[in-house]
């Protein structure tokens, strides 16, 4: 396949599934299952081969597998080409490609229990999962923001329908409640991202919505200053920035597993992507001004999600409450604006994105069996199934940073990078870090270590699609946890050509 078209089927896989499965009769399930199993896989494959073929060092273009498609060209003007299908990825959006191919197809294999309606789930499922692909690889401000809505749309019916409400003593959450709450949040701050858009493309006035033709503009320092914000919130709501960060949790625990993968996993990472391509990339000097602002409200994020995350007793919201700590230091990655900083937030990105999947999945995998989440009730789970105990252990080992697995190379960098910028940020971000240990090791003592509790003594080993998503998430957590280079070889040829980091 010539590489100026590499691109074009990880949108058009994912769409054409969709819209094949429509044709599928309902009560053939299982050909929906084999026919979503083989397209992820494609889909893994594809992305892997983009992550690995794409070349990196001295005289290497940043941006490659460019290919681009004329859609509305009446709409520039002094001869620009308005709006284009412009694709191309670079040494940041390589590994999150690379991140959505992996949750995407292990996702689809812990779906493969799923029986109700299970075509309208794998359409939908595979909708977001084009949106997720087609804003990573999207070079083209508008066709960016009309794939960052694709990825979020479907996540409304996908929890409403396919999710689980959560009962409390005193309140229930239902998922018709999360599934709006999150809705609402994401779409309200869309709408900043979009007025932001709009601005770029009125003040630049040079005709385009295409991303490198943008990036070559001077704005004003004053009109960078007053957008940098706009992008920050509405990407930032996504990406779970403190305070507009309450519909995360909620969200995680009413979505299906395989939603929750893909919502924490890769969806989250959208807004961090989104700050990367809107705000530091168009916008340096209001970077450069916001930035300080932003590490407060990042640090927050860190220290506030993970003593919330020690305050839950029931798995999902522990994970979710770790999903915004975990977040927070990309955010504050980003907030450094130094080379080792934005660095260690790009491999945080993927990081978390592997290891937040592979929680959810074992999450959902004593779920089903169970029915209840609350840690506290069980105990001793590692006598009755020994390798779910062993899957939960790294991926919680991975969240605390422990050496040898992806977390501790992506927190180290973003350690290094604060404590150069901001040291009593640095100090902090240790300290959460530490609250971070505290409560995943109680994690594993109270559920998974013990006396075993006889009640639970019905229950049975993952089954043999678990395992296998399991595994394969655990083979990319130790691989870049032994092997960071090609990660770091990609991600900082395209980080110091940032121009806020010049």
């Amino acid at each position: 396949m010539p590489h100026n078209y590499l691109l074009l089927p990880l949108i058009a896989l994912p769409l054409a599934t969709s819209l094949v499965l429509l044709a599928v009769p309902s009560r053939y399930a299982n050909v929906v299952r084999y026919i979503a199993a083989a397209s992820s896989l494609a889909l893994l494959g594809l992305s892997l081969y983009v992550f690995f073929a794409y070349q990196f060092g001295d005289g290497d273009s940043v941006i490659q597998f460019e290919g681009r498609w004329p859609w509305l060209e009446n709409v520039g003007f002094l001869g620009a080409n308005g709006i284009t299908l412009h694709l191309g990825v670079d040494g940041i959006s390589a590994p999150m490609v690379l991140l959505n191919g992996i949750v995407a197809f292990t996702g689809v294999l812990i779906s493969w229990k799923i029986d109700y309606r299970t075509k309208d789930f794998v359409v939908l499922f595979f909708a977001l999962v084009a949106g997720v692909f087609g804003t990573f690889i999207s070079l083209d401000l508008f066709f960016f923001f009309f794939f960052y809505e694709l990825a979020v749309l479907p996540m409304f019916l996908l929890i409403a329908v396919w999710g689980a409400s959560s009962r409390f003593p005193t309140f229930v959450r239902t998922k018709e409640y999360g599934a709006m709450k999150l809705t609402l949040y994401l779409v309200a701050a869309s709408v900043l991202v979009f007025v932001g858009i709009f601005a770029i493309f009125v003040k630049a006035n040079i005709g385009t919505f295409d991303l490198p033709a943008l990036y070559n503009v001077q704005f004003s320092e004053g009109f960078q200053k007053a957008v940098f914000p706009v992008f920050v919130i509405g990407c930032g709501v996504l990406a779970g920035l403190w305070p507009f960060h309450t519909w995360s949790p909620d969200g995680h625990v009413a979505a299906p597993t395989a939603v929750s993968m893909l919502h924490a996993g890769v969806l989250m990472k959208l807004g961090a992507f989104g700050i990367i391509r809107l705000g530091i990339q168009l916008l340096p000097e209001g970077a450069q001004f916001w930035m300080p602002g932003v590490m407060v409200l990042a640090t927050t994020n860190v220290i506030y999600g993970a003593v919330s995350a020690m305050a839950q007793r029931d798995f999902k919201y522990m994970v979710g409450y770790s999903s915004v700590s975990h977040m927070g230091y990309v955010l504050m990655g980003l907030a450094t604006l130094n080379p080792i900083g934005v660095n260690g937030a790009v491999l945080q990105m993927f990081s978390h994105g592997i290891m937040t999947a592979l929680m959810f999945a074992m999450v959902g995998a004593v779920y089903d069996q169970a029915h209840v989440r609350d840690m506290s009730v069980f105990g001793g789970l590692a006598n009755k199934m020994p390798r779910f105990t062993a899957f939960f252990a790294v991926a919680g080992l991975a969240s605390l940073g422990l050496p040898g697995l992806s977390g501790f190379v992506a927190e180290f960098h973003i350690f290094v990078g604060t404590f150069h910028t901001y040291p009593a940020f640095g100090a902090l971000a240790i300290f959460g870090a530490a609250i971070t240990a505290a409560y995943i090791l109680r994690m594993l003592a109270m559920a998974f270590f013990g006396p075993f509790n006889e009640k639970w003594s019905k229950l049975k080993e993952m089954s043999r699609w678990e395992q296998a998503a399991g595994a394969i998430l655990i083979f990319f957590l130790l691989f870049m946890g032994l092997w960071p280079a090609p990660f770091i070889d990609r991600i900082s040829s395209t980080v110091l050509t940032l121009v806020a980091l010049k």
